[in-house]
């Protein structure tokens, strides 16, 4: 269903053909959570896929043009249409391609989710379900789940602790298909840290 560039393009690389007909290509890097929530509901919904990964300390010179801000992610059609913004990114893939929808589709619930992931530090008090969209996962989940996963690596564990509800979530989105078919480890997140915090050009590749 998806296929990975093995090691992330730098400068110098050539940039990529055109995108196979009946693929959507993204522009990531293994580690960035922006990147990830695209990752994540591309997964969600079995979009056919590949990956292309960037080399953000030491980008291709071809990348501005996929983007102005030269930042992942971006997605790239086989009509050369470019869409980023990961929260953008997230929505179009949601509306373009059939199958499980992920934002509600009545109108004020799909704004309410979009209310609570903008105000998400102020609504946990108030959070009666397993999800923050309702009782089963959906958009907002996968919105927010990537900073959660890091967690562990960044030895920020106790942010949680005191919070049952959201430990209680953070739970059931391991469990999660999608979520699980995505983990990455702590050792491997902080063998990342520990070179992107040097600058190092080969950070954005650590465990390959």
């Amino acid at each position: 269903m998806s296929r990975e560039s093995a090691r992330s393009l730098g400068k110098g690389s050539a940039p990529p053909g055109p995108v196979p007909e009946g693929l959507i290509r993204v522009y990531s890097m293994r580690f960035c959570p922006y990147a990830q929530r695209t990752l994540l509901v591309l997964k969600a919904k079995g979009i056919r896929h590949e990956v292309i990964n960037i080399n953000l300390k030491n980008k291709p010179e071809w990348f501005s043009e996929k983007n102005p801000h030269a930042l992942v992610p971006v997605l790239e059609n086989s009509q050369g249409q470019l869409i980023y913004e990961s929260a953008i990114t997230c929505e179009y893939l949601d509306e373009a391609y059939p199958g499980k929808k992920l934002f509600p589709e009545d109108p004020y619930e799909k704004a309410r989710q979009k209310m609570v992931f903008e105000l998400f530090s102020k609504v946990l008090t108030n959070k009666t379900t397993t999800f923050f969209g309702g009782n089963s996962l959906s958009m907002i989940d996968y919105l927010m789940w990537p900073w959660f996963e890091r967690l562990d690596a960044l030895e920020l564990n106790e942010c949680i602790a005191h919070s049952p509800k959201l430990k209680l979530w953070v739970e059931a989105m391991r469990k999660d298909p999608t979520v699980s078919a995505l983990l990455k480890d702590a050792k491997t997140y902080q063998g990342f840290l520990d070179l992107y915090l040097q600058n190092s050009i080969e950070a954005c590749d650590y465990g390959l």
